[in-house]
């Protein structure tokens, strides 16, 4: 349910791993060239699709007597979007997140949103996270993840429907540390764009991400993830990933930042959704709620909220009191 890039590549995989996979876009258009021409020129152009990939704009056909709904649209619009497709969900669906967000507002990851919304219980809700830059994927570039579930049964079972000869996933019952190293790290690229942009160089950038690391932890421990969760592919992996490559959404909407280009500019110009904007608010409210310090994070909200620029958020970050590194 989502046809943006992550949404069309991961239904590559899941075709590639032998299963009939009906995709859902917005746009009717879109859903025809999809269908007909097995290719998203607007976010994935150049991939071709499997045939087994078929699309349609209303959300009934698409979910149709689906034994697993792949959400993947942008985190902020999942509840909106769910309220209305709960209707049409069966009792035993197993819904899997791809999102990697944080609800403004409420502050609820995704999982919750779905429970809260849908009334489903965790061992029929799924994530899916690690350092899976669409393209990449869709170019069927090696690559590992995690899909963590509370029932591992269920994440053993989801496992099986996207391993393929290129996609490598992991299992895990931790869905809460899944799921904020997935949000957090879109935060801390943010801060290692707005570095870069900057002009600054592979000091600060391996600074920034470990630290943002730290921070990570930090939160996921207090919310009663487990802390190995975030050396993995859910953590690390991701951050390294979103914070190091040019094909990262949010580390590229941090470098234009840093280049002096504002928030309302650099949204304006792309379709691309970096959920690091919207997740940071929502993050320093757990931080706070967990009584978790995240200087990161709260530098990058208030860059974000106009309060600093990129130059004063990196200069506050590095004068702030020393102390031990633990």
């Amino acid at each position: 349910m989502g046809a943006g890039s992550w949404g069309s590549a991961f239904s590559l995989v899941l075709a590639d791993a032998g299963n009939d996979v009906r995709l859902w876009g917005r746009r009717a258009d879109l859903c025809e060239t999809l269908t007909t021409k097995h290719e998203n020129p607007e976010y994935l152009p150049g991939i071709t699709l499997p045939d087994t990939v078929v699309a349609h704009p209303e959300p009934a056909e698409a979910l149709g007597d689906a034994d697993v709904v792949v959400l993947a649209v942008p985190s902020q619009t999942l509840r909106d979007n769910l309220e209305a497709w709960a209707p049409l969900l069966g009792p035993d669906m197993v819904l899997l997140s791809l999102m990697k967000g944080v609800e403004l507002h409420s502050a609820m990851r995704m999982s919750e949103v779905i429970a809260e919304v849908t009334g489903a219980g965790p061992e029929r809700i799924g994530v899916v996270s690690g350092p899976n830059l669409a393209r990449e994927i869709a170019e069927r570039q090696p690559a590992a993840s995690v899909v963590a579930c509370a029932d591992g049964t269920v994440a053993t079972r989801l496992q099986q429907l996207c391993h393929t000869a290129t996609f490598r996933p992991y299992t895990n019952i931790d869905v809460v540390g899944c799921e904020l190293g997935g949000a957090t790290k879109n935060v801390i690229a943010l801060a290692v764009g707005m570095a870069s942009g900057l002009g600054f160089g592979d000091n600060t950038t391996a600074s920034v991400i470990t630290r943002g690391l730290v921070e990570t932890g930090r939160l996921a421990a207090a919310a009663g993830a487990d802390p190995l969760t975030l050396s993995g592919l859910a953590g690390l992996g991701d951050l390294v990933a979103t914070c190091s490559s040019p094909l990262s959404r949010n580390r590229t909407f941090g470098e234009r930042l840093g280049r002096g280009t504002t928030i309302d500019e650099v949204v304006a110009s792309t379709r691309q959704v970096a959920e690091g904007v919207k997740s940071c608010e929502p993050l320093r409210e757990l931080a706070v709620r967990h009584e978790v310090e995240m200087p990161i994070v709260e530098h990058v909200s208030a860059v974000v909220r106009g309060e600093k620029t990129p130059e004063q958020m990196l200069k506050s970050l590095i004068s702030r009191a020393a102390r031990s590194e633990r």
